[in-house]
């Protein structure tokens, strides 16, 4: 299980990554594209996958990661239920969701900052 709390310091752990407003919802996004947002009606998070990703994890365990209802899951959008889903398996869904919209030089700083850690 991750809260909502949990999930917004991982979502906010990455560079250039940035709070804000969408909607009725809070959204997490890099150069103002979102990579995330948090429906806390639901205790659910959606990320936005490529659908090569989300197929991946979708098919892990569709009543914890699955697709979001429409056209928006068909391009990639994908719910989690932060009750059900483990840390790093969100961590890993959600570092691929920040990559997939973060521009080239933002990407170039954080693969420099994961090699001096390792």
């Amino acid at each position: 299980m991750v809260s909502i709390k949990s999930f917004t310091e991982m979502a906010l752990s990455f560079p250039e990554a940035e709070q804000a407003p969408h909607f009725d919802l809070v959204s997490f996004r890099v150069k103002k594209k979102i990579f995330a947002t948090i429906h806390e009606k639901h205790n659910r998070v959606m990320i936005k996958l490529d659908p090569l990703d989300q197929s991946v994890f979708c098919a892990f365990d569709k009543t914890i990661i699955y697709p979001v209802p429409g056209g928006w899951g068909k391009s990639g959008a994908t719910f989690v239920e932060l009750s059900k889903i483990k840390k790093p398996m969100l961590k890993d869904a959600l570092t691929l969701a920040w990559k997939r919209i973060a521009p080239p030089d933002v990407l170039k700083k954080f693969e420099e900052k994961k090699k001096t850690k390792d």
